[in-house]
Order: structure tokens, then C-alpha cells, then sequence
């Protein structure tokens, strides 16, 4: 891997853990600055812009938002094909679809609620922990909710949709040692993420059958790659030092709002818009140029899927 990525992030945070197997599967270096577990978070805010989800990943003054797109970013820099949805099988996919919606919210919705309030408690202490549910709960709303995908219980009990999940997955993997066959891809890591985030949550071994059971401690086994912790001043000079990486080839000339003052924000939760202008629009992602004091120009990529464009 030649680009240097930064991840911004939290331990607990499972969208983080998510990425961080990716190094394992890449067996890539990367470096890591903890960032704290709610806002504010004074080493990604400057960069990001207020940017309201984590992990935001970072390549000098290119900042990368939404684990889908930094997912695409660790894709390109290792030349790692098992990191791109399109590989995978049509079964794998809708595994990975099920487990970034529903059953995300699910594995925490099927904590035992007293065995959930223990586990935040023991984490961050009773004030914090007070600060972590109320900032949940905000981050929760004025954005639309996910909709139901095929194969999910119709009734939104989480118990039912974690239990339907774990069924699928143990049928998935009656063949094959991974969900998409011989080998681990980001199926795997996207299907794994709410597994985890239930098991540190409810502080019980995962419910589920034999295959399930293997796979996920299969999958832990992966590691995180060679990991370097890096402070905040480190980060920060290398958006500094840096300039943004040209646009992409494949920008759409003719878009919408390109050249304008937006602001752009996630549809579903975590609605906290960042502002910056348009620099440009591509057929899966939308590039926002920041001007800042403290860096200069800084370019800040989202997904267009689930995310609204403001003028």
C-alpha cells in the first residue's frame, strides 16, 4: 500500500471494526488516531467539517466519509479485489445488505436491556454513559429509517431479526468456509460487524450454530494489519502539508450544483450537514471542497447513495 491512510476512530465502534479487519484480510499498514466515542472530537471535526458519523478515513487533505467509501478506498490503494460488493456472490450481497440495515440496529435492540446499561457502565462510567445514550438518541433523529429488506422478520422485534439473520448465515456457510466460497471478502467483514457489536454489548458468547460459531471466530482471526497509533498533531500536518488528489477521471462535467455553496449530509441518521462547494460529482460519490485556515483546501468525499445534497 503506498497512499498513507489515517483512520480516525473508537474501539467499540463496530462500523470501525468493520475497516479495521479489512487490514487484516490486505494485510496493509495504516495508522490509527482514537478519537473520542461522541462529539466533540477535536482531531476529525476540523477535517471533516463537523461530519457527524465515524470512522472518517484520511490521505493527506482527502477526507473519506462513510465506511462504504472508505471501503472502496482501502479496495484501491491494496488492488485488493475481495474488498469490492461486485465480486461477491448474489447470496453474499444480500447478506451484506440485511446486516448494514435492519440487523446493525437489531444487535443492540436484542440486549437484555439491564445487561446493555452494565455493559456502559463498565465501559465509560456513569456520566459518560449517560452522555454516550443521550448522544444515541439524537443521532437517531430527523432522518428517514432504513426500510425492510428481503428475508427480514416483518415484525421489527430485534430478538426475531438478529435470530432470522443467524439462521441465514448458518445455511450460507453449510458449504463453503466463507459466505462467498473459499476465501474471506468484505461480505464477511459486513455480515461480522453487528455480530460483534451484539456480543460486546451483551457480554455473552454469540448465540448461533456451528458454522456461524467458526466463521466468527474465523473472522476475528483476521487482525487488524500492521497498526500504528499516531497523535492529533500527526494527522493534522499531513493534511497541511498536503493538497487534495486531482478529481477523478469519471467526474460528470454537467452535474447538478458542481461550482456551488451546498451542504451535504447521511438521509437516514446522523443528519449534521457539512458545507463546503461542490467540486465535483461522480456516478457513486460526491466531492466537497472546504477551504479552511488551519489546512487550506480540503476535499471531503461521501457516497452518493444515502446522502442529500442542500443549496
Amino acid at each position: 500500500m503506498t497512499d498513507s491512510i489515517i483512520l480516525h476512530h473508537y474501539e467499540m465502534s463496530p462500523y470501525a471494526e468493520k475497516i479495521r479487519l479489512m487490514f487484516g484480510i490486505t494485510g496493509g499498514s495504516w495508522q490509527s488516531l482514537l478519537s473520542p466515542a461522541w462529539p466533540p472530537r477535536p482531531n476529525v471535526d476540523p477535517l471533516a467539517g463537523g461530519y457527524r458519523r465515524i470512522p472518517v478515513a484520511q490521505i493527506g487533505a482527502d477526507i473519506f466519509c462513510d465506511s462504504g467509501l472508505i471501503t472502496e478506498e482501502i479496495a484501491r490503494i491494496s488492488q485488493c479485489e475481495a474488498l469490492n460488493p461486485a465480486t461477491v456472490s448474489a447470496q453474499a450481497r444480500e447478506l451484506m445488505t440485511r446486516a448494514e440495515k435492519e440487523v446493525f440496529f437489531a444487535a443492540v435492540g436484542a440486549v437484555p436491556p439491564l445487561r446493555l446499561i452494565g455493559t456502559l457502565l463498565k465501559a465509560f462510567g456513569p456520566l459518560d454513559a449517560y452522555r454516550f445514550v443521550k448522544d444515541r438518541s439524537s443521532l437517531m433523529k430527523g432522518g428517514a429509517r432504513k426500510a425492510r429488506t428481503a428475508g427480514s422478520p416483518k415484525k421489527s422485534d430485534p430478538k426475531e431479526t438478529l435470530r432470522s439473520f443467524i439462521e441465514a448465515l448458518e445455511l450460507q456457510l453449510a458449504e463453503d468456509l466463507w459466505l462467498s466460497g473459499d476465501s474471506p471478502t468484505v461480505a464477511d467483514l459486513c455480515a461480522y460487524h453487528p455480530l460483534w457489536l451484539n456480543v460486546a454489548t451483551n457480554r455473552q458468547p454469540l448465540d448461533a450454530g456451528p458454522n456461524v460459531r467458526q466463521w466468527y471466530a474465523r473472522v476475528a482471526e483476521l487482525g487488524h494489519g500492521d497498526r500504528k497509533e499516531i497523535d492529533q498533531a500527526t494527522a493534522f500536518a499531513s493534511a497541511k502539508q498536503s493538497e487534495p488528489r486531482p478529481l477523478p477521471a469519471d467526474v460528470i462535467l454537467d452535474a447538478e450544483h458542481v461550482g456551488e455553496a451546498v451542504s451535504i449530509a447521511p438521509s437516514d441518521y446522523g443528519t449534521v450537514p457539512v458545507t463546503g462547494v461542490l467540486a465535483g460529482v461522480t456516478a457513486g460519490r460526491l466531492i466537497l471542497a472546504r477551504d479552511t485556515t488551519e489546512f487550506g483546501l480540503l476535499h471531503v468525499h461521501f457516497p452518493r447513495a444515502g446522502y442529500a445534497v442542500t443549496s
